[in-house]
């Protein structure tokens, strides 16, 4: 565990097809003239001279020799900040480090090994060994009693450290602020999320339902499983960003919609929170734009279809397995039954009336989308009679009880996506 107040480290990546890290750059978080956070990032020489050398972000941080700058998000350029903790993964670190609040450099250095994507952070010019120790999915009952503690506020034993460091998953996308670890097994890498004591339903079950509805609807998503553990359901979620081979896993490069989007997490500097202008900006960078442009379409409808309102841009990604990008699968889908039956908001604007989750505003801007009004049409058709006609046996199916169906059965095809 690194000090707080650190203003600089070395950024290291993973290479396409390769298992160690090298050198990629240095960055820097300094202050403007007027007190604000300013992050500088520089591509180092002996990286830029490579010819199998990346992009960290084909968004801000092209490959070049140029010094980068930005005062966004606390000065962290997006594509890092993708590989820093989530709202869980703050949490632990901060409750390991003994600190109510660690800065932004701090929570990159002291972030778990595995982070999402392919990039690592350090003090040292060249790149530590990878500790490659993960947790295993027999330890899920284990990992499950020290996310409830915490979850309690309570302090976890001394002897227990090692194990709250694994529960650090640094996952720009996948899982929001759910308690969660990375787990291993033979096949990979997999994301373990926990229910939470306030939960409204068995939520691993349901959230894996819903991945299932969405790929009967024609989306891409992530593979994932529901295992028991001491009476209790854990989600088990395929990481998409590792290729496990006899010589380490392989990582992929990641970055989040905010990203994409050059946005800002802050309420009142949320005007960039947008389907369309992700659409646009992804076919700047993607490989297959039209392809994805399509998937993001398709996406933006199903969510309006399950009343995912909290479909905000970490819950998008693009990833490069290679050179290229691509939209990443879907993942952390979860439906919001809320009251309203006429009007309900995604947290993205959806077209030419804002957030509304109604079909007209999602057929609104289809050419940004790269597709003609028929074909939009008809995939919104489609999508609708798939989720109202399938929604209940596929929760159902997935072991979701009978009273959570029904709490959870006003969140599908509401009267106001048809008005």
């Amino acid at each position: 565990m690194t000090s707080k107040g650190n203003t600089e480290c070395f950024v290291y990546i993973t290479l396409p097809g390769q298992t160690e890290a090298v050198t990629a750059g240095r960055f820097q978080l300094a202050k403007d003239r007027r007190g604000n956070a300013l992050g500088r990032f520089v591509y180092g020489k002996s990286y830029l001279s490579r010819g199998d050398a990346v992009a960290i972000d084909p968004v801000e941080l092209k490959l070049s020799g140029e010094t980068y700058e930005t005062g966004r998000l606390n000065g962290v350029f997006g594509a890092l900040r993708d590989a820093g903790p989530d709202y869980w993964g703050r949490r632990v670190i901060e409750k390991h480090a003994g600190v109510p609040q660690l800065g932004e450099l701090d929570c990159l250095l002291n972030s778990a090994d595995d982070r999402a994507g392919a990039l690592g952070f350090g003090l040292g010019q060249q790149p530590p060994s990878p500790r490659r120790k993960f947790n295993k999915t027999l330890e899920l009952a284990k990992l499950q009693e020290i996310a409830e503690a915490l979850m309690r506020e309570e302090d976890v034993k001394t002897e227990e450290a090692a194990q709250v460091q694994d529960l650090m998953l640094l996952g720009t996308s996948m899982g929001g602020a759910r308690p969660k670890a990375v787990v291993e097994d033979d096949d990979g890498l997999w994301i373990a999320k926990f229910n939470r004591p306030d939960d409204r339903w068995n939520n691993t079950r349901v959230e894996r339902a819903i991945l299932e509805l969405a790929k009967a609807c024609g989306l891409r998503v992530v593979e994932s499983r529901v295992t028991t553990v001491a009476a209790k359901d854990v989600l088990l979620v395929k990481r998409f960003d590792r290729t496990k081979t006899d010589k380490g896993y392989m990582r992929s490069r990641m970055i989040s919609g905010l990203t994409v989007l050059r946005a800002e997490e802050a309420v009142e500097m949320r005007d960039r929170w947008s389907y369309v202008l992700m659409a646009e900006e992804m076919r700047r960078v993607t490989q297959e734009p039209e392809k994805d442009a399509k998937e993001l379409f398709q996406r933006m409808t199903f969510n309006a279809l399950i009343s995912n309102l909290d479909d905000h841009p970490r819950n998008h990604a693009l990833v490069a397995k290679e050179r290229e990008w691509q939209l990443s699968p879907a993942y952390d889908l979860t439906p919001s039954p809320v009251i309203s039956q006429e009007h309900r908001d995604l947290a993205l604007e959806v077209g030419d009336q804002g957030r509304f989750a109604n079909a007209k505003n999602v057929l609104s801007q289809h050419a940004r989308f790269l597709l003609d009004a028929e074909e939009a049409k008809a995939i919104v058709s489609s999508m609708t009679e798939q989720v109202r006609a399938s929604w209940y046996d596929v929760v159902r199916g997935q072991g979701v009880s009978e009273k959570d169906a029904e709490t959870i059965k006003g969140a599908f095809v509401y009267p106001g996506f048809l008005t």
